[in-house]
């Protein structure tokens, strides 16, 4: 194979979404039969108990289609694709592991760092990247710094760590890895990196196959061994596919991709930090909790972080496709003020959600939506309650016709907890992990299946 092609990357899509969804029920087979049950926690969303080790299946599809495909794809760097399919091979063994006896989470970290560098050692490193307004950044590749591949291997489990902790809600972190993966995909061959294309596609393929059966109410979870394993494949698509390329927005385009799980990430892990809880103690302030608490399905939650992630990979592709400059630093006005308006639409959207979603708090927005709630309540009320909120950090929701007062809101409210008080349902959670529910994970696993 001499010069791969869209139309490859459509049927490694197509092989990779096949064999994973006819493994998925072995896997739920094999699950059961072994006891990798996810059981029902106060902190997770899923209401039964559930098999894990669907990232077995998906890693077959992702294993046989990148074996016809791939391997041949780099000519004289054929060796660099073995070592992403040993990689994996090795993250998922892991991660299936992970999911039946609870693996120390010193084990779980060696185990993402092992795999990130058998890529790395396999040639999937960072050399130059190409910074808009800037130009090109080179890292030195060896010698006594080493920097590339080191900042490549702490990149890749960056990813792995990311994709794991956005897998919280039936569903969630398969689509949103489809959509990504599949954006990467168009980018990747537009830029001329045809093997990364189509190692996207069929990681966006295998994805697909599964989301069959965990899309809600899920018959199947990935587990770790799948989101570590999708972890790791999206982040050698991000490096393989643009970020080695010169393209001048090439290093942007990856972090608007995956914008929704890394803030999701950043958010989780500064609320950790602030109220001195480790990083690794999984709690209930991911976006999929907080739209819980607000009184949405696992249905509606999806939708909206679905719809934001494709929002997003529609603004990665207009800066790849939309003819706004010469690329020799002039812009054409009409298709500039296109991107303009693109963007524009983009922001004031994650804004919003940002704000529903209280992830940030500001004193006056915050007394805007206690005033709302409360119309009866006096400005001195009003005041103490939003001194309250930005100290604590504490997130309420009302449902229509509650009364926020009846509220428990002392030591004695189960932090994080979903607390009905009357029809109205009133939900709190309270700081950070206060009260933790279930017993402590690793980085690996902390808010993964």
């Amino acid at each position: 194979m001499a010069h791969l092609t869209e139309l490859d990357a459509l049927y490694a899509f197509l092989v990779a979404a096949a064999v994973t969804a006819l493994l998925t029920p072995a896997t739920i087979w094999l699950a059961r039969s072994i006891g990798a049950i996810d059981e029902p926690r106060e902190r997770g969303l899923s209401e039964r108990p559930t098999p894990l080790l669907g990232g077995l299946a998906i890693f077959a599809g992702a294993l046989v289609a990148g074996l016809i495909w791939l391997p041949e794809g780099y000519g004289e760097q054929h060796q660099l694709w073995y070592g992403v399919l040993l990689a994996a091979a090795v993250i998922t063994v892991v991660g299936a592991i992970d999911d039946r006896i609870d693996l120390h989470p010193a084990l779980k970290l060696v185990g993402q760092i092992v795999a990130a560098v058998i890529v790395v050692h396999f040639g999937v490193a960072v050399k130059v990247i190409t910074l808009p307004f800037i130009g090109h950044l080179a890292f030195p590749n060896a010698g006594a710094t080493n920097a590339g591949p080191v900042l490549t291997v702490l990149g890749l489990v960056a990813m792995m760590n990311v994709v794991n902790f956005s897998d919280g809600v039936d569903g969630l972190a398969a689509g949103v890895c489809t959509i990504i993966a599949a954006a990467m995909a168009v980018i990747a061959f537009d830029l001329g990196r045809q093997p990364p294309g189509v190692l996207a596609a069929l990681t966006a393929g295998a994805a697909l196959g599964f989301l069959i059966f965990n899309f809600p109410p899920a018959s199947s979870f990935m587990g770790d061994c799948g989101a570590n394993l999708l972890g790791l494949l999206m982040g050698v698509i991000t490096v393989e596919g643009a970020v080695k390329t010169t393209a001048v927005v090439s290093f942007v385009l990856p972090l608007i991709l995956l914008a929704v799980p890394f803030l999701d990430t950043t958010f989780v892990v500064l609320k950790r930090l602030k109220y001195k809880q480790p990083i690794y103690r999984s709690d209930s302030e991911h976006f999929h909790h907080r739209m819980a608490r607000i009184g949405l399905s696992s249905r509606r939650t999806i939708a909206y972080l679905y719809a934001w992630t494709l929002m997003l990979a529609g603004v990665a592709l207009a800066l790849r496709f939309v003819p706004y400059s010469d690329h020799k630093g002039h812009l054409h006005t009409g298709w500039t003020l296109v991107m303009i308006a693109i963007g524009l639409v983009a922001i004031a959207a994650s804004v919003y959600l940002v704000y529903v979603l209280e992830i940030l708090k500001f004193r006056r927005l915050d007394a805007m939506r206690l005033r709302r709630l409360r119309p009866e309540a006096s400005a001195a009320e009003i005041a103490r309650d939003v001194a309250k909120d930005l100290e604590t950090g504490e997130f309420q929701a009302v449902a229509q016709g509650a009364d926020p007062r009846r509220t428990p809101r002392g030591p004695g409210s189960a932090g994080g907890a979903e607390q009905p008080v009357g029809k109205g349902q009133v939900y709190q959670d309270g700081v950070g992990a206060e009260h933790e529910r279930g017993p402590a994970q690793s980085p690996i696993a902390a808010d993964g299946r």
